[in-house]
């Protein structure tokens, strides 16, 4: 009964202050984030504070995911000092309990957390920031400044030759394109044409550019109510090409990967963003590992600041490990099941190995 209710208390303990340390994160960044998108919309009277605040909270969960491995690394390590301050963890040890069995509780906790974050938080906020990204462009009428991509580009070839298309925002899974430019080159190379158009649509065989412009060398420009442009390009295709890795739903991934494959095209960066989900449960757990490494000594002769600061540093060289990682495996140096599993399973051994020498003589 007494370890029931110890690890409750424990595993209590770690949860609020996890969740205390993210939300604060998500707070600051939501006023970032809402502060520039005010200064954006301030010349827009139809993008009110509140059509901008709702915009900004479907944008920022998205963001803020990325923040959940310091999260838990920062609020396992006050948690540890916290308890070890209040000699709570004295008493714990005093009473039987070897570290293992007061490390067991956050480590279940962070592991609950990364389930959680994966199966149904990932989903929900990549679904917000798609929808605030189409209002975004429906108020704004261009891409926001916190996009990485700032349009979609497409290569296709069909009878009229080779076509390069970019359009400055999509939807209905890259189906319909807005404010699409295309240069048509001859099978030789030759430029033929260029076509400017409000809109996109794709149906079987073919592009429908409405309200388009046609410019030829050496002519005047001449507008057209519709363009049609045969297109090699199939559904699964397009929606390869604009959707990223990185705004595809956890559920989502497998089907996006398959069907890029299918479509001859690269999905290794679908099969790493899959990976690097299901992974996630194991690195939160590394990052209460090295918390648990750094924090859990007896600190009445003081050395505080310096120790925490290592679990701080190891936090963050275990971090940049992961994005050096993720970077080589979306190039296709590495596999990646390996770049993404590495750090988690390195700084869970590590861990281990630090508690062992340290607790464990």
């Amino acid at each position: 009964m007494i370890g029931a209710t110890i690890t409750r208390y424990f595993a209590l303990r770690f949860t609020r202050t996890i969740l205390a340390i993210f939300f604060t994160i998500f707070c600051l960044m939501f006023v970032v984030v809402f502060v520039e998108m005010l200064r954006r919309a301030s010349d827009n009277p139809e993008a009110g504070a509140a059509t901008v605040a709702l915009m900004t909270a479907m944008r920022v969960p998205a963001a803020a995911e990325m923040i959940l491995p310091f999260a838990v690394l920062f609020g396992s390590m006050a948690t540890f000092v916290d308890l070890t301050r209040k000699l709570e963890l004295i008493v714990a040890r005093a009473a039987g309990m070897s570290v293992w069995q007061f490390i067991a509780p956050p480590a279940l906790t962070a592991l609950l957390i990364g389930v959680v974050s994966v199966a149904i938080y990932n989903p929900l906020s990549t679904s917000m920031k798609q929808r605030s990204e189409q209002m975004e462009w429906d108020l704004f009428g261009v891409p926001g400044s916190l996009r990485i991509d700032h349009g979609v580009w497409l290569r296709q070839h069909g009878v009229d030759g080779l076509a390069i298309m970019h359009a400055m925002n999509s939807s209905n899974g890259g189906a319909v394109l807005a404010q699409v430019s295309v240069n048509i080159y001859a099978p030789r190379g030759g430029f033929l044409e260029r076509i400017e158009a409000e809109r996109a649509r794709l149906e079987p065989g073919v592009w429908v550019l409405e309200n388009a412009q046609v410019s030829l060398p050496g002519e005047a420009a001449r507008k057209v109510g519709s363009y049609m442009l045969a297109t090699d390009l199939t559904p699964e295709q397009v929606a390869a090409a604009t959707t990223p890795p990185q705004g595809t739903p956890f559920w989502s991934l497998p089907e996006m990967t398959a069907r890029t494959a299918e479509a001859g095209l690269d999905a290794t960066g679908y099969r790493l963003q899959f990976q690097t989900l299901l992974a996630r449960p194991l690195l939160l757990v590394a990052m209460v590992l090295v918390a648990a490494s750094f924090s859990l000594r007896f600190f009445r002769f003081g050395g505080v600041a310096k120790t925490l600061s290592g679990g701080v540093a190891a936090g963050f060289v275990l971090y940049i490990v992961t994005k050096v990682l993720s970077d080589l495996g979306g190039a296709g140096m590495i596999s990646p099941v390996v770049a993404a599993w590495s750090p988690a399973l390195v700084g869970s051994m590590l861990g281990t190995v630090i508690l062992l020498y340290s607790e464990d003589g």
